[in-house]
Parts: structure tokens; sequence; C-alpha cells
């Protein structure tokens, strides 16, 4: 049975940084509609103290999710070294499509049909695929190729994780400061190797009382026009949820590899709150009876990039593989692990084996 390696990356960080002083007019409101009466350095103190996000990156007003898309997908392809007419498939993995500056989402052509007429791909075989799975979209979407692969219905797939989530909060919400856009991109390709590659992986839907802990609705001030929706963010139920399904599942898929923690190098894990992360790795060791671990197992990237929900795992593995993020390194035949947690709720991990 062929495996799934990645031959090629890309990603592409929007240029407008954005930091403390963006938010120091807003007003606040609560999940309750009532304003909230704390200076905003306060605020913003305490949110930075809990996610640890001091800057994050926003697109400009004339570029759109594809166009970040196009930018980390072609990186990609050139990094891959390979013709883009022999592409089989194209997964573009997002949650609100080609958002316009007034919020509106559309995806009506898909992402993935846009990305392929912007890279220009005149293969008519070539099939255009997008998965709308919350942040863990781009990691279904590796899942998903390689299903394709192993299925040998592809030999050759370009998989996008593109967000821009600057576009769809609500101004009156304090979690709008947690989200950010970007874009990562991988080509994979069929190898005859099977033990290398996306050797384990597995995927968790918990779609009731946890449908809605990650939603669109209203804006929190009352008097708003109440039609326009925007996401929403029950904080403290993700982090509960998280906290106890997360590490489970990323120990089941550790399992699954044949492997134990000691084997893995690098958790690239989804990252939408510093806090939550690190109690999730923390809770992931003493899965495996270890009570202290260095830090270094899973690279941060929210401090500076927010969170870009599908594009955040694909961004910080193409930093990682090409030495743009300091301290971090990828082991030649070592192994990694993608896992994500995020609407639906929905979980999944890969167990990835370099050559």
């Amino acid at each position: 049975m062929p495996n799934t390696i990645i031959i090629g990356s890309g990603s592409y960080l929007p240029t407008k940084v954005i930091g403390r002083d963006h938010f120091k007019d807003s007003v606040f409101y609560t999940d309750e509609g009532e304003k909230i009466d704390k200076p905003n350095d306060e605020i913003i103190q305490k949110f930075v103290e809990i996610t640890e996000i001091e800057t994050r990156r926003y697109l400009e007003d004339d570029e759109f999710n594809s166009d970040l898309g196009f930018r980390a997908a072609k990186e990609a392809i050139a990094d891959a070294k390979i013709d883009q007419e022999n592409l089989d498939y194209i997964i573009y993995a997002s949650n609100f499509g080609e958002v316009n500056t007034d919020g509106m989402t559309n995806f009506m052509p898909s992402m993935s049909a846009r990305l392929k007429n912007k890279l220009g791909v005149k293969n008519r075989r070539c099939v255009n695929y997008d998965m709308i799975f919350g942040c863990p979209g781009w990691v279904e979407a590796m899942i998903l190729a390689d299903t394709l692969i192993k299925s040998k219905k592809a030999k050759l797939i370009l998989v996008v994780g593109s967000e821009t989530l600057s576009r769809v909060v609500d101004k009156f919400d304090r979690n709008k400061m947690i989200f950010a856009d970007g874009a990562g991109a991988v080509v994979v390709r069929a190898t005859d190797d099977e033990t290398v590659g996306i050797i384990a992986d597995s995927t968790i839907c918990d779609n009731d009382v946890e449908l809605n802990f990650l939603e669109n609705s209203p804006s929190l001030k009352l008097d708003e026009d109440r039609r326009p929706l925007y996401i929403r963010m029950h904080g403290r139920k993700i982090y509960e949820y998280a906290l106890k399904h997360v590490p489970d599942a990323i120990k089941e898929t550790i399992d699954k590899a044949g492997l134990t923690l000691d084997d893995i190098d690098k958790i690239l894990i989804h990252q939408a709150n510093a806090k939550m992360d690190y109690a999730m790795i923390s809770r992931l060791h003493k899965l495996y009876g270890k009570t202290d671990y260095d830090h270094a197992i899973a690279p941060m990237t929210i401090q500076n990039f927010g969170n870009s929900s599908v594009a955040t795992i694909p961004t910080m593995f193409d930093l990682i593989i090409k030495g743009k993020l300091d301290g971090h390194t990828f082991k030649d035949q070592g192994n990694v692990v993608f896992a994500s947690v995020g609407a639906g709720m929905n979980i999944n991990a890969i167990v990835y084996k370099f050559p």
C-alpha cells in the first residue's frame, strides 16, 4: 500500500502587524451583553497574560483568502519542484471562504476552485475539494489526502489551509484579539516506502452538547444589527473539552503508530490560547507518567502570529523546515505529531515520519 510524504511547503503571513494599540479604543461587552467597565489597558493586559498573544497578522483591504492561499500554494509547488499540471487534487481548508471587507462569506465558487484558477492549472482531471472542519481542517485535509493516496485514487496532492478571521470578528468581543490571518500549504505525493510519511492518524467528532462551543452569532452589543453573524468562542467550555480529550487523542494516535512519546521529536499543535496549549502538552506527558518535559517539543507561534485557524500548523511546519523558527528543526527520520481541536467539536492527530 502506498504511503504519503510531504515534498514541498509554503506559507504566507500578511505584512500588517497588529499590536496592543490597535485595540486601545475598542468598546468591549460581556457574553450577557453588558458593557465591560474596565480600562482597556487592563482588559488587554489580562488577555495577553492568558493567551500570550502580543501581535497578530491581518490581511490588507484589497486582499482575500484565496490570495493568501495562492501565495502559500505557489511557494509549496516551487519547493516541491513539480509540474502543477500533474496535481490530482487540490484540497483547500477554510471555515469562512472568500470573506469581503464587510464580513460577508462566499463559497461559490469554492475556495479550491478559485485557487486552481489563480494557479492557472488547466488539468481538467485535477479535482478541487474544500474542507470545512473547524480549526482542524488542514489536518483533516491531510488525512483525506492520505486516504486518497492509499486508495490509489491520487499520487500528487496540494493541501492548503488559509483563513481571514480578522473579517469575521465582532468588534465588541474581547476574543477578537485572538484571531488572525494567514495561509500554509504542502504538496504530498505517494511513496512505496510504508515506513515513512503519515504512519498513523485519528479523528474524533463530538457534535452533541459540544456543537456550539464555537459558533456564529450576532454581536455582543445587543442594540447592534442582529443579522450579521460573527465567530463566537465559548472559551471556558472549549478549554475544559480540549484538556479532557485532546491529550488522549494524541496518545491514541502515537500508540497506533507503535511509538511512545519518547519517539516524538515535535508536536505541532493548533494554537488558540497559549495557556490551553501548555496544559494539553503537560497532560499528554502525564499520560506517559512524565511530570517534566522539554518545552521545545511543542513550538509556539501564537505569541507573534495569533490564531489563524487552519493555517496555524502548516505555517509552523513551513517555518521550521526552512529554518525560520528560532530554536526549532526537524530531524531526518524523526517523528512529528500534527494535532488540532476546533469547531464541531472536532479533534484530529497525525504521526508523520520524515524520510
